[in-house]
């Protein structure tokens, strides 16, 4: 990390021809949890057990975006230091961590993050290392025990104790050799084993069904431990053939050093907690789940699905397991990824042609995927519709996805309320609705037919609400009784003590 960038302010960044630009003060998970202690939005609970009560504080403080980040320590029937930390995304941290102020609404933090990291980005190569922090202990053969980290319970009706949810896999298409990083539930099988489900059409789940139909083994390396900006990258819809590793170098200025393991050859982070490196066999299964989802729901079933043999477990002194447990929504996973997915979503309606995109917003309540909104300035007759169309089958909008509702520029998509006022008001039911069918979706939909899962058939259709006034009689359309977006920014500066109950300054 370039030392400008380690000592940057959070609460200042620099600016770029009026623009944020990211700076982010960290380069590993520990120097982020120092970043996250400066603000005061850290605490530590000692003594929790992984089988029920880290579980249970974890559902009750990522439910909260106030809620302080947790590291669970000294967890019984394990070394002090062994460490668990949760909530990562949420207060004054989710901006530090993505590298912008603090004071950033989360729409302007998703505006920001689209203008500064997404937009004419230049990935800059990962180099390779000799070493790093994640070597400092290596255990192989007979060594490798993966009991000794306190992977948790994580919801009560789990399958197992689950050491992947913060976590990201590193696998390589053994056809064209491109990297991809993919983040994955991860299941602990035995001391030597471990299980993880990837819904069909994932990157991580093509290239495993490639060496599968080979009938070779696919090497993997699972990094359970390591910095938010790399998973947050790895949690995000980049195109085939992009290396995550080279996106996060161009976000932080510079490469990210990565080591190779011994057996693989895969690369991951030197400056990772931990890392698993395996094989997964292409003829074993063993049963795996349930877990619960992102929907809220148990919608994947225990099942027979590939294991990894781990070969190799590289971890730091004291090492932390970064955890992200899906609750139901909205909880940490629908904040961060409604931040990074609304950004690509914009991304990706313009980059289709389509013009004055105003915002996009992936709702918290949809787990970010199942109900979509975009707001544009109306140009043309069919411009919402277009709009809509894009977002439910772009790449990020695409996988089971439900919803996508197009408001005029006027109104704040980000804001459920609003956004919901404009649909009852701008929208008819029986003019406004396109329904598109058998669109890509998941077993993990719980509204897809048990028969229809078992046959395979993951779809499921997608409604495009036009929630804009009707092009051809926009004009005439009756004025909103409210004050303009800019108006009530106003307001809120001059008068915003009366909300906190306070006396005129």
């Amino acid at each position: 990390m370039a030392e400008t960038a380690r000592d940057a302010v959070t609460e200042a960044p620099a600016r770029a021809g009026g623009n944020l630009r990211a700076v982010l003060p960290y380069a590993d998970l520990r120097e982020w949890l120092a970043e996250a202690e400066k603000l005061g939005e850290v605490t530590v609970a000692k003594g929790l057990g992984k089988d029920e009560e880290i579980g249970q504080a974890a559902e009750l403080v990522m439910h909260s975006d106030e809620a302080n980040c947790v590291v669970f320590d000294e967890i019984p029937g394990h070394e002090p230091g062994y460490r668990v930390l949760v909530n990562f995304f949420g207060g004054k941290r989710k901006n530090m961590t993505l590298g912008f102020p603090t004071d950033l609404s989360k729409i302007e933090l998703s505006e920001a993050y689209y203008d500064a990291q997404l937009k004419d980005l230049e990935p800059i190569p990962h180099v390779t290392v000799d070493g790093g922090p994640v070597t400092e202990n290596v255990l192989e053969g007979d060594d490798v025990d993966l009991s000794r980290f306190p992977a948790p319970f994580w919801h009560p009706d789990d399958g197992g104790h689950y050491i992947g949810t913060g976590s990201f896999d590193v696998t390589v298409d053994p056809d064209t050799g491109w990297m991809n990083l993919g983040t994955y539930r991860v299941m602990v099988q035995d001391e030597k084993t471990v299980g993880y489900y990837i819904s069909p059409g994932k990157h991580g789940r093509v290239h495993r069904d490639k060496y599968l139909a080979r009938g070779e083994p696919m090497p993997t390396a699972i990094v359970v431990g390591g910095d938010p900006m790399t998973f947050l990258t790895a949690c995000t819809e980049m195109p085939p053939g992009v290396c995550e590793y080279d996106i996060v170098g161009a976000i932080r200025g510079e490469p990210l050093k990565v080591v190779r393991g011994r057996h693989t050859g895969i690369p991951f982070p030197a400056d990772a907690e931990i890392v698993l490196e395996g094989f997964v066999d292409p003829h074993e299964r063993r049963p795996e789940g349930p877990f619960g989802e992102w929907t809220g729901y148990y919608g994947s079933d225990m099942r027979d699905e590939p294991v990894m043999h781990v070969k190799a477990v590289y971890h730091r002194n004291n090492p932390i397991i970064l955890g992200c447990p899906p609750q139901r929504p909205p909880d940490e996973m629908c904040r961060y990824r409604a931040v990074t997915r609304s950004a690509m979503l914009r991304d990706a309606i313009e980059k289709a042609g389509v013009p004055d995109v105003h915002a996009a917003w992936a709702h918290e309540v949809g787990n970010s995927r199942m109900l979509l909104a975009v707001a544009i300035k109306q140009r043309y007759p069919g411009h919402a519709k277009q709009a809509g169309h894009v977002a439910a089958m772009c790449h990020v909008g695409a996988y089971a996805g439900k919803y996508v509702v197009v408001t005029d520029e006027d109104v704040d998509i980000s804001n459920l309320e609003e956004m919901t006022w404009a649909m009852i008001t701008r929208s008819d039911p029986a003019t406004s609705i396109d329904i598109i069918k058998d669109a890509w979706s998941t077993p993990l939909d719980p509204r897809i037919p048990p028969e229809e899962k078992a046959k395979g058939n993951m779809t499921n259709s997608r409604a495009i609400v036009d929630a804009c006034r009707p092009f051809h009689w926009k004009d005439n359309f009756p004025p909103v009784n409210a004050p303009t977006q800019e108006v009530a920014r106003k307001a809120r500066e001059k008068f915003g003590y009366l909300l906190e109950g306070r006396d005129a300054p």
